[in-house]
């Protein structure tokens, strides 16, 4: 048995995407456009919202650190934001405030590992708390939660885009207005299916 110091993870292999919870809650697609891997479209309602996606595109086997998207069904758990910065996002989804000391741990060999940590902490971590406005909202996805797999990538969110739409390293980022009309479509047991379309 391990000690409870250690890492408990299942062996390396493809994440699986898990269905939602509830067959009445809304998914929403996000479509990557085959001619520019980085870039897509996220699919609400009706209305449809430009995304960057991770400047490797994306794959059904995510690695740690490979700057893809992971392709697959995954369910909307928390809502970060940033209330130094603006107001409560209006959203079914639950929400907390983001503190100076939030991080997310991205060290595959800790027992922590695609978790949210205190700062400081002794493994490698992602700060959430940013000088620009990436993480002013941030939406955890389940990807590589449970089970969590060693080197299955870490710190996968929708949060805002920079103004350009630079690529982001795995994530999806939507401009700050589409990202709260999205918050305020989703509901409990909502999901963001990533997938790919032939133009």
């Amino acid at each position: 048995m391990p000690s409870r110091t250690q890492a408990r993870f299942v062996q390396p292999c493809a994440v699986r995407s898990r269905p939602a919870k509830s067959s009445a809650a809304p998914v929403f697609h996000v479509h990557v456009r085959s001619s520019r891997a980085t870039v897509g479209q996220v699919t609400v309602g009706n209305s449809h919202f430009r995304c960057a996606l991770g400047r490797s595109g994306s794959r059904v086997i995510k690695r740690e650190g490979d700057g893809a998207t992971p392709i697959g069904l995954w369910q909307l758990r928390t809502v970060f934001y940033r209330s130094d910065r603006m107001p409560r996002p209006r959203s079914r989804i639950p929400i907390r405030i983001l503190l100076k000391h939030d991080g997310w741990c991205d060290a595959p060999a800790d027992r922590n590992y695609n978790r949210l940590v205190r700062l400081p902490y002794p493994a490698s971590c992602e700060p959430l708390w940013r000088s620009d406005s990436v993480y002013d909202i941030v939406v955890v996805l389940d990807h590589n939660s449970r089970p969590r797999h060693r080197c299955g990538g870490s710190a996968i969110f929708i949060h805002v885009a920079r103004p350009d739409f630079t690529p982001t390293e795995g994530c999806v980022a939507l401009s700050r207005a589409d990202l709260l009309r999205f918050l305020a479509a989703a509901r409990l047991g909502s999901c963001l299916s990533v997938g790919t379309r032939r133009r």
